[in-house]
């Protein structure tokens, strides 16, 4: 059966919550497109596109009418400072799987500062370590390993943003690890060609046109680095 076993298997509008088309951001491409057709999901889903074009949007969505705290961490989490996110959780509806994981974590990269002293204050029983006296990637990856364990569904809004090119290789490392475990569900938003290379998973390329599923060798974000790569005189010469 399509979708056995994920925490979510589709995403769709809410049928008696529907979200006016003409406010932000159901004025984005891709989220019209999400309220209109809905969207199956899969083991693991990977967004990529340009600032603006919504991915960070839908993320932050899926992951709060999962129940996850829109701010990262758990559905537990109770961390709350100023709202930065859409209301569009509210008029979405998710169709969970059959046996599909309840629990799971919001990673969200440009709340984590916050997140980190959430936990200082409020401990739980197991000793975990204090994220804030590590580097910015290793919290990241720290964090992963500890609280992505077991089944669950696993959000990352783009986690690239503290990471090298060694600690993208870790965590792409770690969620294929998750995956092949089985029971875990992974969606991904990335600018990181790296962390888009996730084996197995549906790669979504949002823009203009709203989203469309493409092959990795053929996305945007890869073809335009390797072209940078090749000949990086290229484009820096338009700069001077």
């Amino acid at each position: 059966m399509l979708g056995e076993g994920l925490a979510i298997r589709r995403v769709a509008e809410h049928p008696e919550d529907r979200m006016p088309r003409g406010v932000w951001p159901a004025t984005l491409p891709a989220v019209r497109q999400l309220l209109d057709d809905g969207l199956e999901l899969g083991p693991a889903t990977v967004f990529v596109g340009e600032n603006g074009a919504g991915k960070s949007t839908l993320i932050e969505a899926i992951a709060g009418a999962f129940g996850l705290s829109p701010e990262g961490g758990t559905t537990g989490a109770n961390l709350h400072t100023r709202v930065s996110e859409s209301e569009l959780w509210r008029h979405l509806s998710i169709a969970r799987a059959p046996g599909g994981a309840r629990r799971g974590f919001f990673l969200r990269a440009e709340t984590m500062h916050g997140f980190f002293t959430y936990l200082e204050r409020n401990p739980g029983t197991r000793p975990e370590p204090v994220f804030h006296e590590l580097s910015h990637g290793e919290s990241f990856l720290e964090l992963v390993v500890s609280r992505f364990r077991g089944r669950g569904l696993w959000v990352l809004d783009e986690p690239e943003s503290a990471l090298s090119f060694s600690g993208c290789l870790a965590l792409l490392g770690a969620l294929q690890q998750l995956l092949a475990e089985g029971g875990s569900q992974v969606i991904l938003s990335t600018h990181s060609p790296i962390l888009a290379r996730l084996a197995g998973a549906r790669v979504l390329e949002v823009g203009e046109w709203g989203i469309r599923e493409k092959p990795w060798e053929e996305l945007d974000l890869v073809t335009n680095w390797r072209l940078f790569l090749d000949a990086p005189e290229r484009y820096l010469r338009h700069l001077e």
